[in-house]
């Protein structure tokens, strides 16, 4: 899994970046760490003034940066398409979804290029075969 500051994840910006560096997160794996259970992200939410809300879409957007070929545009335009999380993308269909992407894209203009099926295909067998990172 690339590892990125934690400013470079889409949405975070200065502000909210400086709130997770207080509370000792400088980058995605230290979110990824920090973010595992239900009761680590309340207690960040708490330490950063960032909503759980918010913390748990950040957590959930990190851990599909752990499927290779998946980053900050890509792993916002699955959101947009309805999937979050990394066993979700495990259960999806790769054509409907791949479709599905690219009419989210028209509308919503997220990304320069959508993924093509082959990479789509690629990616949810590795959510498949990838361990899970989050508990819920």
């Amino acid at each position: 899994m690339a590892n990125y500051k934690i400013e470079d994840l889409e949405g975070v910006g200065p502000v909210l970046g400086e709130k997770f560096r207080n509370a000792g997160v400088n980058n995605t794996d230290g979110l990824l760490k920090n973010t595992k259970t239900k009761k680590q992200r309340k207690d960040l939410a708490e330490k950063t003034g960032i909503s759980e809300e918010k913390v748990l879409k950040f957590a959930n957007m990190v851990d599909l940066y752990r499927i290779k070929g998946i980053g900050s545009e890509f792993a916002e335009l699955l959101e947009a398409a309805g999937v979050d999380t990394v066993p979700e993308l495990a259960q999806r269909n790769a054509e409907n979804l791949t479709k599905k992407m690219e009419e989210v894209n028209l509308d919503k203009k997220l990304v320069r290029r959508t993924p093509a099926l082959k990479e789509v295909e690629n990616w949810v067998a590795q959510a498949k075969d990838l361990p899970r990172a989050l508990e819920y």
